[in-house]
């Protein structure tokens, strides 16, 4: 296949990454114990390789009760003991890089866990304190102090539950997730010199980037007014202030020559483009593509809207059709709704899997052929669906905080199958997976995929050694019919897909580089096809 794309040696990889998303728990087990861990992400480089990705962007990895998949931390500078050791995860990084794949770690800025010897401290020293100082206490409303300080809703879609929770001594915190996870002052000096500390910590580690975690909720208005008919900017949304932050952060970055890549859920495209400036984060998910139905005018203008925001910022766009929290995308495109909405999710929505994996086959041509970085969730280059989880084993806290109505995020967040014919497909040995692995998972199995020609794994392996004939140029759009995107880049390379009910001719071109699908007799692209060609 040639040299893969991330063997070339290149300070500005990031603008073009293919970045693939390594949710340690469920990639692969390398001890037995039903978890997964850095043991098993290190024998499965080989794997990662052979696909040709850029880098590994791994969810937190660090010391955690693990009451929300991870994003409770206790301790950054600690591996938690389930996945490992500090030293495993040098040694991975270090293997990693030797293959010309990176690192990307996940920072959760936002909270900690309760378990973190900060807010240990904080309970144990009573109201009033320094150590409280370095989150959100409050006493309460009411006659009593028995009332939250404030309407604010919770982050979790769904939840009724307050963000408030009130101790024993009579203060109140701040929780904008589950009440495990305690908001950290941002108004607070301890708090930035930790975090710049972290990161020091992980880039001398030869971390490469790292993913921000809810980049736009960190400041709050040190007033905590009511949310509620509040006329001045959000209290804890999308504040000036963060700017500070993340333009203090960049500083750090730029010392090891690492990138950011934010979490940042905005409507509106010039505040979102702010999070952009040559002097802070580098890139930033784009929710709006992931989000997207199966719609071509839909798409269209996603990626337009998208170009468009990131254009007056010199940022590269990102391209993801799934993640840890969303949907799978052979599930949610098999849907009569193919959107996706945190607020609509349910038990049992009915699912087409052979139109899923059709639609999700041509749309991986389509992301991997835009301007930009390309995130891969691990499984979606094996064309997963999302599982059913029994309710009696769902583990995701957005399932309890809805009170039942939301299945929650474990269905995409099951363990990988690898080797057909083994127990649990290969994931570990006969110890049980901590989620249930379906029982048909087998047939996805990586060792069956590589044998087959046809399979999504040989796709996902195709396109992305083909994927730099498409250069990082500009994204023109090409005359067609309707229900169908067709676009060059610079390079000279055509995309083509056909969301038609009617099979669409190809533009003229003089080689067909990959096709999502066969083409018919006539040679023409069926409904929910992809091709690849040389103009």
């Amino acid at each position: 296949m040639g040299q893969p794309s991330h063997a070339r040696k290149d300070p500005d990889w990031w603008r073009s990454a293919v970045i693939y998303q390594v949710y340690v728990r469920s990639f692969a087990d390398g001890d037995g114990d039903g978890t997964g861990d850095l043991a098993g992400v290190r024998s499965r480089l080989p794997y990662l390789a052979g696909l040709g990705v850029d880098a590994l962007w791994f969810t937190p990895w660090y010391l955690s009760p693990l009451r929300d998949g991870g994003y409770d931390v206790a301790d950054y500078r600690t591996i938690d003991p389930a996945f490992g050791t500090l030293a495993e995860a040098e040694k991975l990084i270090a293997e990693a890089r030797e293959l010309g794949i990176r690192t990307i770690v996940d920072i959760v800025p936002n909270h900690v866990s309760d378990q973190h010897p900060w807010f240990r401290a904080a309970r144990a020293a009573g109201p009033g304190s320094p150590e409280r100082d370095l989150f959100h206490f409050r006493p309460g409303r009411g006659r009593h102090g028995e009332l939250p300080p404030n309407d604010w809703p919770s982050q979790f879609a769904g939840s009724t539950e307050p963000v408030w929770t009130r101790l024993p001594d009579g203060d109140w915190y701040l929780h904008l997730f589950t009440p495990e996870q305690p908001d950290l002052n941002w108004a607070h000096p301890a708090v930035h010199r930790e975090h710049e500390d972290i990161l020091r910590f992980w880039f001398e580690r030869g971390v490469a980037g790292v993913r921000i975690d809810s980049a736009a909720l960190l400041a709050k208005d040190p007033g905590l007014p009511d949310l509620a008919a509040h006329p001045g900017p959000h209290p804890f949304l999308d504040r000036d202030e963060l700017h500070t932050v993340y333009r203090s952060w960049r500083r750090v970055a730029d010392e090891y020559d690492a990138v950011f890549v934010g979490e940042v859920w905005l409507p509106d495209p010039e505040r979102f483009a702010r999070y952009l400036r040559p002097d802070e984060l580098h890139t930033a998910f784009n929710f709006s593509f992931l989000t997207c139905p199966w719609d071509a005018g839909r798409l269209r203008a996603s990626i337009d809207t998208t170009l468009a925001e990131h254009a007056p910022v010199g940022a590269p766009a990102t391209w993801v059709l799934c993640n840890h929290d969303v949907t799978r995308t052979v599930t949610r495109y098999g849907r009569e709704d193919t959107a996706f909405d945190f607020a609509t999710k349910a038990f049992g929505t009915p699912t087409d899997l052979a139109l899923g994996t059709r639609r999700a086959r041509a749309a991986a041509l389509l992301s991997l052929a835009l301007p930009g970085s390309v995130y891969v969730y691990q499984g979606e280059e094996l064309g997963l669906p999302e599982a059913e989880i029994p309710v009696d084993r769902i583990q995701d806290p957005m399932y309890f905080r809805s009170q039942g109505t939301d299945p929650g995020r474990d269905g995409c967040r099951v363990p990988l199958p690898w080797v057909d014919g083994m127990p649990y497909a290969g994931f570990g040995s006969h110890e049980e997976p901590w989620l249930p692995q379906p029982v048909d998972w087998r047939s996805y199995a990586v060792d069956r995929q590589l044998r087959d020609p046809d399979s999504m794994l040989t796709l996902y392996r195709q396109a992305i050694a083909l994927r730099p004939q498409f250069g990082d140029g500009p994204l023109t759009w090409l005359p067609a019919p309707d229900d169908v995107l067709a676009f060059s880049r610079a390079d000279g390379a055509l995309c083509v897909v056909n969301l038609a009910a009617t099979p669409a001719r190809l533009p003229a071109h003089s080689r067909l580089l990959l096709t999502s699908g066969p083409l018919d007799d006539a040679g023409r692209l069926p409904q929910d096809t992809a091709a690849w060609l040389r103009a």
